[in-house]
């Protein structure tokens, strides 16, 4: 598994990262040479191996080139989420302890407004395609550096922050498992030789690279010596004629994807010619089974599906046969030993649900200056949890039920959204659902549905009492939502995960009678 240097020597002109959508291409020599131009600037400004640097950029061909110049100088980065307002990603860049930002034009606003933000240890400031007062070109600064190697080459890392659902974000930080910049990606061996990534693999990223996953497959196919190609942002048709025109061999997508591309018509669906898919991957968040059973009988038994988290505290992994034989499972671990605790840390036994644990870690992570949540997120054993809950059957595949913090307890009983969500995602007239507790006076907490309908003229009273007699056929009284509200469009990000923070935040205030400060998140139920 060679650096990309070596891939480079051997195939100068091979792509290394595809543009989706320009078809930009950038080959293993540009590559090589412009992450040694970013490592140069890196030394010239003084960085040095383990210094953190912070990027807010969307998908662009520099937002590899600079994640290569980090990792061959041990510059530990951070990318940041587009979707960041300013107090938060400036939280973020004085938590990580950043001494440079790298911003985009395209999102210069919020850049600026972090710049004015920012803690005063970043010194310096640069802007990617173009630039704006307090900002210095990222492309002039590099193209005035040499393209030798530095010569105290250095392995560097990601340190990606959570995404912050249920709280304040932390910065999760695995530490790479040797200086040597020849190190391979540490999911090689273990995901990529599961998956059987190579250097004829082909890699669609429909995704944020901000995002773990995206970020972490697209650089260890690099590693490998395979192509990158990277969609700018997702459309539904638009992955599928990728799929088509780049012979695309392993793909990687969210539920939310493989429900858009399930909800486009039929002829659409039919124009494309997948058949070069050799693995397409699904993982971030539970998939509904009706979704996944569609998804295998469209692609064939080419859906493979794993549960990890950037902890990198385990891994679970599962074929179509498998879950063909386990439906609803995410599979038996792959990296690290299966555990299910109660509330008093007790190990529970097959089938009944519990808070998600895994041991037998080869090393531990930690977040980034917060040692009292690391502390928190093992137990006396040395297990650690990030807080998924779900149960094990008699053959070893795990089941997720839903986060610990989006339980609702009503009357005594637990009751997981995420089964009800699934449920509704597939009813044809709803695109996304979110469902929470709400507090209620004699049960503790009711069900509420919350809907964005495909088109917002069935945000009607009639349609939703529609959808509630479909629900009450699928689900136990006591999990049928008390009611259901329409919204123009839920707070779900590029990761495929619900943001229901600020959403679940706001209605519980108004169950309280609290005056909800308006927000982007605001349910006032009509189009923006």
């Amino acid at each position: 598994m060679p650096h990309p240097s070596v891939t480079a020597q051997t195939y100068p002109h091979k792509p290394a990262i595809i543009m989706g959508e320009s078809g930009e291409i950038v080959t293993y020599r540009e590559l090589d040479e412009r992450s040694n131009q970013g490592a140069q600037l890196f030394r010239s400004l003084g960085l040095k191996a383990g210094d953190h640097i912070g990027m807010m950029m969307e998908n662009t061909r520099q937002f590899l080139e600079i994640a290569w110049a980090a990792q061959r100088s041990g510059i530990i980065f951070t990318p940041i989420s587009t979707h960041l307002k300013k107090d938060e990603a400036a939280y973020i860049l004085e938590n990580c302890g950043a001494s440079l930002f790298i911003g985009s034009l395209a999102l210069a606003d919020i850049a600026q407004q972090i710049v004015a933000a920012a803690p005063g240890k970043i010194a310096h400031f640069y802007m990617v395609g173009g630039i704006r007062p307090g900002f210095e070109s990222w492309e002039e600064a590099i193209d005035l550096q040499g393209k030798e190697r530095i010569a105290d080459e250095s392995c560097g890392a990601a340190m990606l922050y959570s995404s912050g659902t249920t709280g304040q974000p932390k910065g999760v930080f695995v530490a790479p498992e040797s200086t040597d910049v020849n190190t391979p990606h540490p999911l090689a061996s273990s995901i990529g030789a599961a998956f059987g990534f190579s250097e004829e693999s082909v890699y669609l990223s429909p995704a944020p690279l901000y995002h773990a996953a995206p970020l972490h497959y697209s650089m260890m196919v690099i590693f490998l010596g395979g192509t990158v190609v990277v969609m700018e942002q997702f459309d539904a048709e638009t992955a599928l004629k990728l799929i088509e025109e780049q012979r695309i061999t392993h793909s990687q997508w969210v539920p939310i994807m493989f429900i858009r591309m399930l909800k486009l018509p039929q002829e659409v669906r039919e124009r494309y010619d997948v058949s070069s898919l050799q693995i397409a991957i699904h993982a971030a968040a539970p998939c509904p089974i009706e979704v996944k059973e569609k998804m295998i009988e469209w692609w064939g038994p080419v859906i493979v599906e794993y549960y990890a988290a950037s902890e990198g505290i385990g891994v679970t992994i599962i074929d179509s046969a498998s879950w063909l034989t386990h439906k609803g499972s995410v599979g038996p671990a792959l990296v690290g030993e299966l555990h299910i605790l109660d509330d008093d840390g007790n190990e529970l036994p097959q089938g009944e649900i519990g808070t998600i644990y895994f041991g037998g870690q080869q090393a531990r992570f930690k977040y980034h200056n917060e040692p009292e949540k690391t502390a928190g997120a093992y137990n006396d054993k040395g297990w650690a949890t990030t807080g998924d809950v779900g149960y094990v059957d008699k053959d070893g595949f795990l089941y997720l039920t839903d986060r610990k913090n989006f339980m609702i307890i009503s009357g005594g009983v637990n009751i997981y959204p995420q089964e009800i969500e699934n449920l509704l995602i597939t009813h044809p007239k709803i695109a996304d659902v979110a469902v929470f507790g709400i507090p209620h006076e004699e049960f503790g907490e009711q069900v509420k549905a919350v809907v964005q309908p495909m088109n917002w003229a069935d945000a009607t009273d009639e349609v939703a009492i529609e959808i509630m007699e479909w629900l009450r056929e699928k689900v136990s009284h006591i999990k049928l939502p008390r009611s259901l509200d329409f919204h123009p469009e839920l707070p779900r990000m590029d990761n495929g995960k619900l943001y229901k923070r600020h959403l679940v935040e706001q209605y519980r205030g108004a169950a309280r009678g609290e005056q909800v400060p308006a927000s982007d998140d605001d349910n006032d139920n009509k189009p923006d």
